[in-house]
């Protein structure tokens, strides 16, 4: 049974596809329609939709010595969302066992100095923290394992944690693509036939459990879903 608070909590889902019809955007959507059932209002922000520019400039640049520093209207906005939210939820594309340079761009411009880190009492402790991102490798390739400890350790600890959230959990989706991909021992990347039909159908529907088995594990281990 899903418990819910007297005063609904707030999840910020961001999305970092440059397609509104991918598949990252509708693991977007269907994480946003669960995170509602479990009480949440979603802030859904998509980052590209809403043009946020992730290249650095002089008005976010850090200030050392000036942890007070007034940033850009654009990462004010932001940062407010931020702060409004109990869970962040970022879904994306994994590239190059990382984040899309739209996502990182946002992480520095919006997460900067004074705000998310550089303080003894963190303004983003309490809050939560799931990275949704989908990979085209199969589940049975070698390269998952690295991709998913790579993802934890610079996701989880050198970014949510280094920031004061509460808790912070990776989910991996493999198998994104409708074409199987793996790279074989000599770095050669193999690509299979194309998945259609009933076939594909069933991938899909086993790629959104997948997904909504993410979710609801980051949920239940705040005791928001039983």
């Amino acid at each position: 049974m899903t418990q819910h608070s007297s005063q609904a909590r707030t999840a910020l889902v961001v999305v970092a596809h440059h397609r509104a019809d991918s598949l990252t955007a509708h693991t977007a959507r269907r994480s946003a329609d669960r995170l509602e059932a479990a009480g949440y209002r979603v802030d859904l922000l998509d980052l590209h939709a809403e043009g946020f520019d992730p290249r650095m400039n002089a008005a976010d640049q850090p200030d050392w010595g000036d942890r007070e520093k007034a940033y850009s209207d654009e990462a004010h906005a932001h940062t407010r969302r931020v702060l409004d939210a109990d869970v962040v939820v970022a879904i994306f594309p994994v590239y190059w066992q990382s984040v899309p340079a739209i996502l990182k761009g946002w992480i520095d411009r919006v997460w900067n100095y004074g705000f998310a880190y550089g303080r003894s009492k963190p303004r983003l402790a309490g809050k939560r923290m799931l990275w949704l991102g989908l990979a085209g490798a199969t589940a049975d390739d070698p390269i998952t394992e690295g991709m998913r400890s790579h993802l934890e350790a610079g996701l989880n600890e050198g970014i949510a944690y280094y920031c004061g959230f509460a808790h912070s959990a990776v989910g991996l989706l493999t198998d994104a693509e409708e074409r199987p991909q793996r790279v074989d021992a000599a770095g050669n990347l193999l690509v299979g036939d194309a998945v259609t039909g009933a076939e594909r159908e069933a991938q899909y529907a086993d790629f959104d459990r997948r997904a909504r088995e993410f979710v609801e594990k980051f949920l239940a281990a705040e005791g928001v879903a039983a």
